[in-house]
């Protein structure tokens, strides 16, 4: 009896082999299971967290400063003509629209064919990230630069202010940039500054770092950073529920954080080394890193790019963080978000479509006194 049981099993049928061997498994069907990894996606947010403007039959956009007058006691008999300075002094600030960025890839007809997944919405969703990365990217960098700038007005006796840079923590460690002591006390140090300058509490937002964002987040209790009512997913949303000091907190992997996008896993001089067996310890142990290293945007007037975004040099390492209100940069858009897909002879020529993403756009600051750049270490980051 034992002897007929061993013969069957050697001589059991698997209809799972190829040519009746190797993986028993190898020949079953692979289910799609209808979820697709979709890394690196996140909603483009400073658009309505500054100026936006839309262009029309020109090529530039112009903003016209103003600066402070003064009042003066009316002397009976004496002609009122004006001030004898002709205040207020008045500048201007143009942004120019950037060629046109685009993102795109070709489908296949037959791969559309073979595939068993939406392919084209998958492609239009990836082209859509792409391009709301590069404009917050512009953005965020626009801001930066100003917070770094005097303002336009320079008339003598009536310079308005310009930007400010707060120094986060008293150390020359990177990982002063995560301290949510440190940062709460430059949320304060910020508002403070903006206060004096003249600047609206209106509309005054920060861009942090995820991992900034959610230390703070960790520490609530001990700060009182957010209404007690708040709760669960809308306490981790990112979306402006945290407040300090009147300034509502967004996270972001875009914005310049010390000479990379996205999160820096351990600092340069290993003062912020990762927790043992922690996720960020087995990123590093693989070589990889999350957001990408800082790329050159200079402005070349012949070139794509036609206002000054800086090197990643001049943007620096140091940067960790925007506290801005919303006239500290604008956007001017002459052609918006858009898909466009070919069609007619165009694929039956190439037996496929292209998808196309365009945005026509540009960034730059507006009025430095409403911008604010947060870094780490004992030098602020020059300005370009």
């Amino acid at each position: 009896m034992a002897q007929q049981n061993s013969t069957l099993t050697t001589s059991l049928t698997r209809p799972g082999q190829a040519n009746s061997t190797g993986d028993a498994r190898a020949l079953y069907l692979k289910l799609f299971s209808g979820e697709m990894f979709k890394g690196f996606q996140n909603n483009t947010i400073a658009r309505d967290l500054i100026m936006k403007r839309t262009l029309k039959n020109g090529k530039s956009l112009q903003f016209i400063y103003t600066g402070r007058t003064k009042s003066e006691f009316h002397s009976p008999g004496n002609a009122i003509l004006g001030n004898s300075d002709g205040a207020p002094p008045v500048a201007e600030k143009t942004i120019t629209c950037d060629d046109l960025l685009i993102s795109s890839a070709f489908v296949y007809n037959l791969d559309e064919v073979l595939s068993h997944y939406d392919l084209r919405s998958e492609i239009s969703r990836k082209i859509g990230y792409a391009l709301a990365e590069k404009y917050d990217r512009l953005a965020f960098r626009a801001i930066a630069r100003g917070a770094r700038a005097a303002s336009p007005i320079t008339k003598a006796s009536y310079v308005e202010p310009g930007g400010t840079q707060i120094r986060v923590g008293s150390t020359a460690n990177d990982s002063d940039a995560y301290d949510h002591t440190a940062l709460v006390a430059a949320f304060y140090d910020a508002a403070e500054a903006m206060d004096a300058k003249g600047v609206s509490s209106d509309g005054r937002v920060a861009v942090l770092n995820p991992r900034q964002y959610y230390e703070l987040i960790q520490n609530i209790n001990s700060n009182a950073l957010i209404n007690r009512d708040v709760q669960g997913t809308a306490l981790q949303s990112g979306q402006g529920i945290i407040e300090i000091a009147g300034i509502k907190i967004f996270k972001s992997m875009n914005i310049p954080f010390m000479g990379s996008y996205g999160m820096k896993l351990s600092g340069n001089n290993g003062t912020d080394a990762p927790e043992a067996n922690s996720a960020e310890t087995q990123l590093l142990n693989a070589g990889n890193f999350i957001g990408q290293a800082l790329e050159d945007a200079d402005n070349d007037t012949n070139g794509p790019i036609h206002n000054d975004y800086g090197t990643a040099t001049e943007v620096g390492s140091k940067s960790c963080g925007l506290i801005f209100q919303r006239e500290a940069a604008g956007v001017v858009e002459a052609i918006g978000p858009q898909v466009q897909v070919t069609s007619g002879d165009v694929s039956v020529v190439y037996q496929g479509d292209v998808m196309l993403g365009r945005l026509a756009c540009g960034a730059d600051y507006v009025n430095p006194a409403a911008a604010v750049e947060l870094y780490v270490g004992g030098t602020p980051p020059s300005s370009f």
